[in-house]
């Protein structure tokens, strides 16, 4: 039998079952402080997550680069790890390395099926990140302006996002969209 966070990294359900019912502790750290539930999440392993989780896996602990299960979905846009995370009544305003909430680099990355789903939690989503940005600017800002980014931006607006916040340098969501030739959600910003 092997170790737990490593059982739940390669994503063997099995085997994590085995090594709980062993008695191998459910919130077990690596060395960088990695769980075997991040270790899932960091993988998709819905299956391995599921059953840390119900053995009582804390959702909420981060390790040394300040990732946890709830976090990593938002940088994989996983909506079935997130199903799985939600479960278990995660801090929905844990922060990643860069300040963010999970929504911010979901918004950023395109998810839009996730960022649909974690907006149904009521996570911040006017959140201001280290960067000075929220899930919005990002949207705007590392986005291509293309329809996954455009609908995420809509599906911000809807969900009461501030299109007047600005970045550090004052520059709106609706200026940098104009900036970049993003039409479509120039219309939707103004």
């Amino acid at each position: 039998m092997g170790d737990l966070i490593e059982a739940a990294g390669r994503g063997d359900a099995a085997e994590v079952r085995q090594l709980l019912h062993e008695g191998a502790d459910v919130n077990a750290l690596s060395a960088s402080g990695r769980t075997a539930v991040t270790a899932a999440a960091l993988g998709d392993h819905v299956e391995a997550a599921r059953v840390l989780i119900s053995a009582g896996a804390d959702v909420d602990l981060q390790d040394a680069d300040r990732n946890n299960p709830l976090l990593v979905t938002g940088e994989t846009g996983s909506v079935a790890m997130l199903r799985e995370v939600l479960k278990a009544s995660p801090n929905l305003g844990a922060t990643n390395r860069y300040g963010g909430v999970a929504v911010i680099p979901a918004s950023d990355r395109g998810h839009v099926d996730y960022v649909r789903e974690i907006l149904k939690t009521g996570i911040d989503v006017d959140h201001v990140n280290h960067l000075g940005w929220t899930a919005l600017l990002e949207a705007v800002i590392l986005g291509d302006g293309g329809p996954a980014h455009v609908e995420i931006v809509r599906l911000l607006l809807a969900a009461g996002a501030d299109r007047s916040i600005a970045d550090r340098d004052g520059v709106t969501a609706l200026q940098h969209a104009r900036d970049r030739g993003y039409d479509d959600m120039v219309a939707l910003l103004s």
